[in-house]
């Protein structure tokens, strides 16, 4: 693994990796071995270009991705990048008090950092994911 990114927003995780080629997965189905995953509700983007992959999780996500959020190149990627350093930087206020915000919610930081390009499609599935978090766990980031 050459970079390193740890998330997890009840089940969201960015991590480095090394894929041979993109790919993504939905519906549970891994998208390196084509076998159904443990999680039920699963989305994953790997590059290898980029080196970063993303996994979601959270039940109800792949709904959403497929129903609620805009389409891919809907935003530009500048834009997506702006508002996911808006949401990270709020996210990670909130992983530090956990007296005053639920731990369950806000269980790890995100290290996402404004020099590295992790691409159009990790921005898109984290900037849908926030969008999504909010409205599932009733947070405003």
């Amino acid at each position: 693994m050459k970079n390193l990114i740890y998330i997890l927003i009840i089940g969201l995780f960015i991590m480095g990796c090394d894929t041979s080629k993109s790919t993504v997965a939905a519906s549970g189905k891994n998208a390196v071995s084509g076998k159904m995953s443990a999680k039920s509700d699963t989305v994953r983007i790997a590059n290898d270009s980029l080196e970063y992959e993303i996994i979601i999780t959270d039940i109800g996500f792949n709904q959403y991705l497929s129903s609620v959020a805009r389409p891919r190149n809907f935003y530009s990627q500048s834009f997506l990048e702006n508002k996911n350093l808006f949401f990270v930087s709020e996210y990670n206020r909130r992983v530090l008090e956990p007296f005053r915000y639920n731990p369950n919610i806000y269980e790890m930081r995100i290290d996402y950092q404004s020099n590295v390009n992790y691409g159009y499609e990790v921005n898109y599935l984290l900037y849908n994911y926030f969008l999504f978090f909010q409205s599932a766990y009733r947070q405003k980031l």
